[in-house]
């Protein structure tokens, strides 16, 4: 199954730190990544890396953690909890890789509506950042 491979990949990325080189690697130049605020879906490697690095600098605090994982085939279903500035963010990311397990399309879906917000908040301060 080309999703417990990638599995294998990404977990090691993120507990790396989710670095932007460490990410490109696992990640098709095609790839497609689906934000929870942002109503187009992104395209290609580069701006997928941008999202994800920017994901786990904000995402990514010491109160992360994933607490369920489904896979089936090509697909793989992680949900997630964390805390942003004393707000409960529940999440899913949503991933579909190909043979080879890199990623070729990721999804992330948020709730409640103010974790939606906030992650909005946070994401958009860390991809200007990024930008500079």
């Amino acid at each position: 199954m080309s999703a417990e491979l990638g599995l294998q990949k990404w977990h090691k990325v993120i507990e790396e730190g989710s670095a932007p080189d460490a990410l490109a690697a696992i990640i098709r130049e095609d790839a497609v990544f689906h934000s929870p605020v942002v109503h187009t879906p992104q395209e290609g490697r580069q701006i997928v890396v941008a999202y994800l690095a920017a994901a786990g600098q904000t995402l990514g605090n010491d109160s992360f953690e994933y607490v369920r994982e489904l896979v089936d085939g090509d697909n793989a279903m992680l949900e997630f909890t964390t805390d942003m500035d004393g707000i409960h963010v529940n999440g899913i990311d949503l991933i579909r890789f190909d043979k080879d397990g890199m990623i070729a399309d990721f999804k992330v879906m948020v709730r409640p509506l103010k974790a939606v917000n906030k992650v909005w908040e946070q994401m958009a301060a860390m991809l200007e950042r990024q930008k500079g």
